[in-house]
């Protein structure tokens, strides 16, 4: 499932980061990182997609969330 398809309240885990290797470097420096546990606090339509994980809340752009991968409980 990709991260622009979960649901507000919802748990996961990164499972995996696509796109090119920029995308893989912006990601991981803000702390997406595979197997990293998130919540979804925001998935409304055509605005980023906010997440909370490592004690931070932070919002992805809907264009880079399509490319991540999650597992959700």
């Amino acid at each position: 499932m990709k991260l622009t398809d979960t649901k507000p309240d919802s748990c996961g885990v990164i499972r995996r980061i696509g796109g090119d290797a920029h995308l893989a470097k912006r990601i991981t420096a803000i702390g997406l990182t595979e197997g990293t546990e998130f919540q979804t606090v925001r998935n409304d339509r055509k605005m980023p997609v906010l997440i909370y994980l490592r004690e931070t809340l932070i919002a992805v752009n809907r264009t880079d969330a399509e490319r991540i991968e999650v597992e959700t409980a």
